[in-house]
């Protein structure tokens, strides 16, 4: 099932399929590590639900939801 990545909670995998977005943004993710074929883990949320922490690679990472939305993983 594809979903994006802000839709994901806590403990929940997928494996990332397509980086929407463009320009500087869509770098900076892509930069990141998040590019098709990559496994991420989503850790926690902040208090208030943003931003959130992901698991890639064997380094967490913080994303605003926002970002994590630009992000389609595909979850089992």
């Amino acid at each position: 099932m594809n979903r994006t990545l802000n839709q994901l909670s806590p403990g929940e995998r997928g494996v990332v399929t397509k980086v929407q977005g463009s320009g500087p943004v869509k770098r900076r993710i892509v930069d990141m590590g998040l590019v098709a074929g990559t496994t991420v883990q989503v850790q926690k949320f902040a208090p208030l639900g943003d931003p959130m922490e992901i698991k890639v690679k064997n380094f967490n990472l913080s994303l605003r939801k926002a970002e994590a939305a630009l992000i389609e993983v595909r979850t089992d």
